[in-house]
């Protein structure tokens, strides 16, 4: 299994730090800055091997090249990206896997927040790093990609065991279910996860990780092919990829 520490950065930003306990090999996932990283690694007596970026944004590794100079870690980030990915050592693309010592993670290209994001599923660990793609509740915005990319990368996320943690890279719950509440108000377990996600804010306390469960069941960005979500935005029968382009287009303008 992975230990997994979450670091709270800027205003809403998460880093992960994963270590694989029998190798002791320990990555950073999408490192904003870098000097919380390096102090709780130190603080925890852990050896940063390696840094996982999902995507080129500055918030996700703005932190790359402080790191690696500190530690000497290797980059792994998307193929697609390598030439916006600072310190890039191994490039990777769809399908390709990636060992933390015993924990095997599958990468999978996800387009649509930017045109070269990939996402890091640990199958053993029940763990998904998904950047900016999938947020509880929501997802990131087109800055690069389509609606139909966006949609296909989030239906690839969705399949994935229902008991999969999702730690994603924002503290955004609580907004994103005050929009979705607008498309999808009588949904009950949308309506049960505003009152926990509520609790929680209120103690100071993450939303996050999530599940892959849980976002089926609340998630409008990943409920576009049902006829509640369509309905809730006037799209009765229409494609779901059509769906998913009005309801993010009203996120966009919430």
């Amino acid at each position: 299994m992975l230990d997994i520490r979450q670091i709270p950065v800027l205003s809403d930003n998460f880093i992960y730090l994963a270590r694989e306990p029998a190798s002791g090999l320990v990555a950073v996932v999408d490192p904003a800055v870098p000097e919380p990283v390096l102090a709780e690694a130190a603080r925890l007596g852990w050896t940063i091997t390696h840094i996982l970026n999902t995507h080129h944004h500055g918030d996700h590794v703005g932190g790359n090249l402080a790191i690696k100079a500190a530690t000497g870690c290797r980059i792994v980030g998307p193929a697609p990206d390598a030439g916006r990915i600072p310190g890039i050592d191994l490039p990777l693309g769809d399908g390709a896997t990636f060992d933390l010592g015993a924990e095997r993670a599958r990468v999978f290209f996800v387009p649509g927040h930017t045109r070269g994001h990939i996402a890091y599923w640990f199958e053993g660990a029940k763990a998904l790093f998904c950047g900016d793609t999938l947020f509880s509740a929501g997802c990131g915005r087109l800055f690069e990609g389509t609606p139909g990319q966006m949609w296909s990368s989030l239906k690839r996320l969705r399949d994935l065991p229902p008991d999969t943690q999702v730690y994603c890279a924002h503290e955004y719950t609580q907004s994103n279910i005050r929009f979705a509440v607008t498309v999808d108000p009588h949904n009950a377990d949308l309506r049960a996860r505003e009152t926990e996600v509520a609790a929680l804010r209120a103690a100071g306390q993450p939303t996050i990780p999530s599940t892959i469960a849980l976002e089926r069941a609340v998630n409008p960005f990943l409920r576009a092919d049902t006829a509640a979500v369509a309905a809730g935005v006037g799209l009765g029968g229409h494609d779901p990829v059509d769906v998913f382009a009005e309801v993010r287009r009203r996120k966009d303008n919430f």
